[in-house]
């Protein structure tokens, strides 16, 4: 049988018990989650994503205006640099995040 440890209201409140009830037992913790998407705020990132939609902007408000030249240049231009700066992007955020 096991003995009954009896305690006064008061001290309950106010005084730790003397001796644990359970044991700590050490455990690992493993996520599923590799990075928190909090990460990707990261100002160089963010500088990066500024800029390119920049461009885009600028390049629909071209076309609106009615300079299709200067739209084509642009096009041309951004289906060589959009995937070179979104791998790049990529590369740099794995490369200086901390897993």
């Amino acid at each position: 049988m096991r003995k009954t440890h009896y305690m006064a209201f008061r001290n309950f409140f106010h005084k730790p018990s003397s001796k644990s009830s359970t044991k700590p037992r050490p455990f690992r913790a493993y996520s599923f989650v590799p990075f928190s998407p909090l990460a990707m705020l990261d100002p160089t990132i963010l500088t990066i994503g500024g800029i390119i939609l920049g461009i885009a902007i600028i390049e629909r408000i071209l076309e609106r205006w009615g300079v299709i030249d200067l739209v084509d240049q642009f096009s041309r231009i951004m289906r060589f640099i959009l995937p070179v700066t979104f791998y790049g992007a990529l590369i740099y955020f794995f490369a200086t995040f901390i897993f």
